[in-house]
């Protein structure tokens, strides 16, 4: 990829960031954030994402780039917006079966970030019968266990035999993808790779499956203007053993920052008539895309040049999966 397309990538990432600290308030945590009622969509799940992307760019982004002191930044407030932690635990015990306060917490536990009376609290809990025997899809339990991993949180079960119950594990029939499949393997691949740190993380033949089929995929996903997805399979993309395709990158890119609104934000979707395409979507129908834009153009950008080494100069890495179900299944991506 040429200079200009690195660039160009890299001008993505400082516009997402951009729309992001100018958005803090609406991160922000509510009363209902503490509710057994609350929406879970509108508060917990906005705010433990924006902990994830910041922890994940700071990881491929070398200090001394302004990025990463606005990733810090943002980090902070996070954490700072759950109580340096008090949150979670007050949390815990108001819903101790719920699985996306470990989820967010673990992402903060990541970064360095951590509250010991909350993992004392998780991990009583993880003790119990009714913790382990939780339904959840595959995918969502893949990433619960490495939630718990992050968290101290140790039991014999194996993510290997929760890798091929999902669907990217079993090697489906390449025709079958569509949007909840899409999602479901790039929260696998997250899982697998630590969010991209260890592209080893990914089985031989699950590497040459997404070699195969993740570029046909990913263009489907741009003629439908489905960015939010397609930023995601950007992440998977360059989360392989194997350096992506330049030529493919720099086209996908290309279409990502037409996209892309001049404050910023990028749309989950392409609106379906032309006179919403000024038009900047709201909140809630943004954010994701713009943290996953955001996520995308770091790493990207640092898979191509190798200008750093994914520890983040803290040495720890990113996660967090979907959370939208407070006791299990699937989730919204995250």
């Amino acid at each position: 990829m040429t200079a200009m397309g690195v660039r160009e990538i890299r001008e993505v990432g400082a516009a997402a960031f951009a729309w992001l600290s100018a958005h803090r308030g609406d991160f922000a945590l509510g009363e209902e954030a503490l509710t057994a009622d609350g929406h879970v969509d509108a508060t917990w799940k906005p705010l433990g994402e924006l902990a994830q992307t910041c922890t994940s760019v700071r990881a491929y982004t070398p200090p001394s780039d302004p990025l990463y002191a606005c990733a810090s930044d943002l980090l902070r407030f996070a954490w700072q917006q759950t109580g340096r932690g008090e949150l979670l635990l007050r949390l815990q015990r108001l819903e101790p079966f719920a699985t996306y306060p470990l989820e967010i917490y673990s992402v903060f536990a990541a970064a360095g970030l951590r509250h010991p009376g909350y993992e004392a609290a998780a991990a009583t809990t993880a003790r119990t019968r009714g913790w382990r025997l939780t339904e959840q899809e595959p995918t969502r339990r893949l990433g619960l266990l490495r939630a718990e991993r992050r968290s101290g949180i140790h039991r014999p079960e194996q993510a290997a035999q929760a890798l091929r119950r999902t669907w990217l594990g079993g090697l489906p029939e390449p025709w079958t993808f569509e949007r909840a499949s899409g999602y479901a393997l790039t929260h696998v691949v997250f899982h697998l790779t630590d969010w991209g740190r260890t592209p080893a993380g990914v089985p031989a033949d699950l590497a040459a499956y997404l070699a195969h089929w993740l570029p046909p995929w990913l263009d489907t996903c741009l003629d439908a203007g489905m960015w939010d997805l397609s930023c995601e399979l950007l992440i998977v993309a360059a989360s392989l053993p194997d350096p992506p395709d330049p030529a493919a990158l720099q086209d996908a890119w290309t279409r990502i920052a037409r996209a892309q609104h001049d404050s910023g934000a990028l749309p989950e979707q392409a609106p379906q008539d032309a006179a919403g395409a000024d038009e900047e979507p709201d909140f809630l129908r943004c954010y994701h895309s713009t943290l996953m834009a955001a996520f995308a153009a770091a790493q990207t950008v640092n898979r191509l040049t190798g200008e750093h080494d994914g520890t983040g100069g803290d040495g720890r890495g990113p996660h967090l999966d979907g959370i939208h179900n407070r006791y299990g299944g699937q989730g919204v991506p995250g």
